[in-house]
């Protein structure tokens, strides 16, 4: 009776934690700044649906997992195997599950922004890493995501904007003003896009920004 009411515990406990996961990966691990990195890519190439978002989402989601390997394998090591084999209690294995999140999320997370929801949550200033509680650190670090995501973004852009700007100032000057510059320019920049091998400095670029 035990065993079975155990493990009704652990499905139960397993299905919620599954309905959490949408949430959790959006906000405790690096995968909106990748989604919005690569989203940056296809605009500012200008191909609005290719890729599509299926394939955005999966390539950002196995990114994910990639950046997010050691912060797992310290999950597994100090908190789930010890849990597996009864050594801890469910209690103690989320606390020792959380302290590696939150030293990817410390890393990832600027100081003003943590000083930003202690002063929105009417707190002292932190004396140590400590004492920032975790409902203050996650939303600090989703804000430095998006700038990060953001600056990232706009160093990917800048090159093709510049490329519409030539085109566009070519065709004026042609005379060309009913042909869309868009028109030209989209060839242009996949093939600027193609010879600098744009996927490899885009991935090794994410990649590099969460070390």
């Amino acid at each position: 009776m035990n065993v079975t009411s155990s493990n009704a515990v652990e499905i139960l406990l397993l299905v919620g934690a599954l309905s959490l996961v949408p949430a959790l990966l959006f906000t405790i691990t690096g995968f909106a700044r990748i989604l919005i990195v690569l989203s940056f890519v296809r605009q500012g190439v200008g191909l609005t649906t290719t890729p599509p978002n299926q394939v955005l989402v999966g390539v950002a989601l196995f990114l994910t997992l990639f950046v997010m390997a050691p912060t797992i394998s310290a999950i597994k090591t100090d908190a789930w195997e010890p849990l597996e084999h009864h050594q801890i209690t469910m209690t103690v294995a989320i606390k020792d599950a959380e302290q590696p999140l939150r030293e990817f999320m410390f890393k990832q997370t600027s100081a003003e922004d943590i000083s930003l929801f202690e002063n929105l949550a009417h707190r002292p200033p932190p004396q140590t890493r400590a004492d920032v509680p975790t409902y203050v650190l996650i939303p600090a670090f989703i804000v430095s995501e998006l700038k990060t995501a953001f600056q990232i973004g706009f160093l990917i852009f800048l090159p093709f904007l510049i490329i519409d700007l030539i085109v566009s100032s070519t065709l004026m000057s042609m005379g060309m003003i009913m042909l869309p510059p868009t028109f030209v320019s989209l060839p242009f920049k996949i093939l600027l896009f193609v010879l600098v091998d744009g996927w490899n400095l885009v991935i090794n670029s994410l990649v590099t920004s969460f070390h």
